[in-house]
């Protein structure tokens, strides 16, 4: 009964090799159709990060806002990066990438061929639009800094320009204030983003200031440092008026606090604002239509006007409410006729409203192409959640990022070199199956990283690069282990084949345990890092999984078809099974058999 038993098992052992060539076959066919069949989308090679193709690398912080001390959480984190997301693919960038950095940094890896100062603009800006009604404005008054002079008579000509100056800037003021006095003239005219809504108009350039000679010749000097002082408007509190009177917007870095400022204040409340492109100061009720009410936004190049616009059309619930605001200021007078555009603090525009309006809108003024595009971008996609700043730019040119790439790539040649070098010198026969496992070892690898780039954005960086080097070591060393637990089954007298099926249920043991704690170290370092060194962990997780799929698969069905052959079977000097070079015993079996069959000794 134990013999049949026998029998049938080495049968079986026989099949068992093909069986798991043909498995790995399959994978492999598997692997290259899928690589052939993602054809369009990717060059069948690997996708690589900024570092190897060169690029732009844009780091965001998301900074604490004013009133909101829990804003920075992970729900907002994850749809500031869909916007982003959106945003840079909304530029016609492709195989960009938008990720979280630990709680508060979003990282932006832009690929080369990018305008990336447009791609910089883009990602950064929070893009919170809103809708307001104008209740008052002011002229934004810059401070006068007369230049020193050595005669009298240089002091009094700057004087005279100063009365003239003053005049001109009262002339204006007046013309703010009292629109009869040029119809066509709206406080923001003349800049970039002016808006027109159906029929709503504002004119590209001011009015002419009015002559000083035709208001009776008089003259007088302003105060440089005091603001113009305007009659309080209807609706605008003492409080708010002094805000507007106090609001300096006479520099960039002081317009920049003052949006700052508007942008973090509740849309329930009135807020005071410069205008973005003009000397003007406003004050603005509460918001009446929010950007997210925006359904869509798009540049558009008006062959009329010959001038690039912005178009915008809302969803139901902003046409409802742009309609009614729009219903209320056509009834007053100027200038709370008068709704501001306002982007992250800031007036964009503030057009006249002459009729009610409902679903469609347009910002128009001195567009260019590429910024009438940015500007439509980033009112489709919405409104960043937080606001960010930029904390580092790192730009990596496509020169650099090829040599860094070659120079990975020498390493890894010579890191095989050395092993292959190694194995042949020590095992000798034995090398070429180690060979040819750590080539298809790669190549399963190749086609992995292939298939990962259009399937789930893997990009192969540098750091990816040196876990890939790695690999080759812990792949070598599963060959190593399995080879010397053969080699201790012929020193003991076993012959090869015995030899290769006794030694490899521990060597496989061996194997697993030493995958699994490389596997685990790497799954450790993918989930507590962040950023590049992510792609060393997930390229050294790989390939020690393939390292136990090689060897299962692969390895160990060729050393047992080989265990069959004559080179290896009668231990070939150059096998690296010699059992004299091993220091081989004699067979245990023979020995045995001689003890017991002995006549004499019974």
């Amino acid at each position: 009964m134990a013999a049949p038993k026998r029998g049938r098992r080495a049968s079986g052992a026989k099949g068992s090799p093909w069986r798991a060539l043909g498995l790995i076959l399959v994978i492999i066919a598997g692997l290259v159709v899928g690589m052939f069949a993602s054809a369009g989308t990717t060059d069948m090679t690997p996708r690589l990060g900024i570092d190897l193709a060169g690029g732009t690398s844009i780091t965001l912080e998301a900074k604490n806002q004013p009133g909101k001390p829990n804003a920075i959480n992970k729900t907002n984190m994850n749809t500031a990066v869909g916007i982003i997301e959106r945003r840079v693919n909304g530029l016609g960038v492709q195989e960009a990438e938008v990720q979280t950095q630990g709680d508060r940094h979003i990282i932006v890896n832009i690929p080369k061929g990018t305008n990336s100062k447009q791609a910089r603009e883009q990602v950064g800006t929070t893009a919170q639009l809103a809708f307001r009604p104008v209740l008052t404005l002011a002229q934004a008054q810059k401070p006068q800094q007369p230049k020193p002079s050595k005669s009298g008579s240089a002091k009094q000509s700057g004087s005279d320009k100063q009365d003239k100056s003053g005049e001109q800037d009262k002339g204006k003021q007046d013309e703010k204030a009292n629109p009869s006095s040029s119809p066509s003239a709206s406080p923001s005219a003349g800049g970039q983003g002016r808006a027109v809504t159906e029929g709503l108009k504002a004119t590209a350039d001011k009015s002419p200031s009015p002559d000083p000679s035709e208001s009776g010749g008089k003259k007088e000097s302003p105060k440089p440092t005091t603001p113009p002082q305007q009659p309080q408007a209807p609706g605008v509190s003492a409080a708010l008026a002094k805000k507007l009177s106090a609001l300096d917007c006479s520099t960039e870095e002081a317009r920049a606090k003052a949006s700052e400022k508007a942008a973090s204040t509740k849309g329930s409340e009135p807020v005071v604002a410069c205008d973005a492109h003009d000397p003007v100061k406003y004050a603005l009720g509460p918001v009446s239509v929010r950007g997210k009410n925006v359904s869509k936004a798009k540049a558009v190049f008006d062959q009329q006007r010959g001038q690039w616009i912005v178009q915008m059309s809302f969803n139901d619930k902003g046409s409802d409410q742009f309609g009614d605001i729009t219903g209320k200021l056509m009834k007053k007078p100027q200038p709370q006729n008068q709704f501001a555009i306002v982007l992250d603090g800031q007036v964009q525009s503030a057009p006249t409203v002459n009729q009610k309006l409902t679903n469609n809108a347009e910002i128009s003024g001195s567009f260019t192409q590429e910024s009438a595009e940015e500007l439509g971008n980033i009112l489709s996609y919405g409104a960043l959640p937080l606001s960010f700043e930029e904390s580092d730019v790192t730009t990596v040119t496509a020169a650099l990022g090829s040599d860094q790439l070659q120079a990975g790539l020498i390493a890894g040649a010579i890191g095989l070199a050395l092993v292959v070098v190694y194995l042949v010198a020590y095992y000798r026969g034995l090398a070429l199956i180690a060979i040819v496992s750590l080539i298809v070892s790669a190549a399963m690898t190749y086609m992995i990283m292939t298939l990962l780039g259009p399937a789930i954005g893997f990009a192969l960086n540098l750091p990816a690069v040196c876990g890939a080097i790695v690999a080759i070591g812990i792949t070598a060393d599963s060959f190593i282990v399995y080879f010397e637990r053969i080699r201790d089954e012929v020193r003991e007298g076993r012959t090869l084949r015995p030899a290769v099926e006794r030694a490899w249920p521990r060597a496989r043991r061996t194997i697993l345990v030493s995958d699994f704690v490389s596997f685990l170290a790497a799954a450790v370092l993918f989930i507590v890092s962040v950023g590049k060194v992510q792609g060393f962990a997930f390229t050294l997780g790989l390939t020690t999984a393939l390292d136990v799929v090689v060897v299962f698969f692969f390895t160990k069905p060729i050393m047992t078809l080989l265990a069959r052959r004559k080179f290896f079977a009668d231990g070939h000097p150059w096998s690296g099974l010699d059992p004299k070079r091993l220091g081989a015993r004699p067979p245990l079996r023979r020995r045995r058999r001689t003890v017991s069959t002995d006549p004499k000794e019974v």
